[in-house]
């Protein structure tokens, strides 16, 4: 009865008993039902995993420059492909600034059904707002739980570890140029473990006698594409 109805505790099944004639204690059931591994509802890894064609997710993190000023990068990351569909510098972030970020990543039809952030009070009930008029159903993540914003989280990781980290950011416009530059290499060269080792932008599979390996610098040098050219 409890492999047939995982949803049911000690109590229901032992008011089934009951109804089959057999008289026997609720702590007797209890003592003997099987304890469940997992929890009835779904985890919220499962929910990232069932909603990854339809989730995007939102964040900032900052960038110091070599006068010490910080920076504000928001970012918008399409979980699907894990495409950075916007990106954006400023050193005043507001409410309203972010909520017309979100109109320029998602324009006409790209809204995905699901905005996935954290409860930052930067983003305020004018970013809500804007949310729900594009028809995007809002996810807040549990306070000061990063874990639960996973995809977004390892993408800025990956922005510091390896462009942010290896060079010495002089104003807005030079970390705008470093952006657009690593993400131009994120998209369409770097392979991604999730991907099966694809890049967010599909790479074709090169044949053997499709030429010798050329290799291309990008990102100042920092990395680089690889790939055969006919002599």
């Amino acid at each position: 009865m409890a492999r047939a109805n995982p949803l049911w505790g000690a109590p229901r099944i032992h008011g089934e008993l009951r109804k089959l004639g057999l008289e026997i204690a609720q702590a007797t059931v209890s003592k003997y039902l099987v304890r469940r591994r997992t929890p009835p509802s779904q985890t919220w890894r499962t929910f990232l995993a069932n909603h990854v064609g339809s989730l995007a997710s939102v964040d900032f993190f900052t960038v110091p420059t070599v006068t010490f000023k910080v920076l504000f990068v928001f970012v918008v990351l399409a979980h699907a492909r894990r495409r950075v569909v916007h990106v954006h510098v400023t050193d005043a972030p507001t409410a309203e600034w972010s909520a017309q970020q979100l109109v320029e990543a998602f324009p006409w039809d790209t809204t995905p059904r699901y905005l996935l952030r954290d409860r930052d009070a930067v983003y305020g009930a004018v970013f809500s707002l804007r949310v729900h008029s594009l028809g995007i159903r809002e996810v807040k993540t549990a306070p000061r739980s990063p874990w639960q914003n996973p995809y977004v989280e390892r993408l800025i990781g990956t922005l510091r570890r390896e462009c942010l980290d290896h060079v010495v950011v002089l104003n807005a416009t030079h970390l705008r140029r470093l952006l657009r530059d690593y993400l131009l290499y994120y998209h369409s060269a770097r392979t991604h473990l999730s991907l099966d080792k694809d890049a967010p932008e599909p790479r074709a599979v090169e044949r053997l006698d499709q030429g010798r390996i050329v290799e291309t610098p990008l990102v100042g040098g920092l990395h680089h594409r690889y790939s055969r050219r006919a002599a």
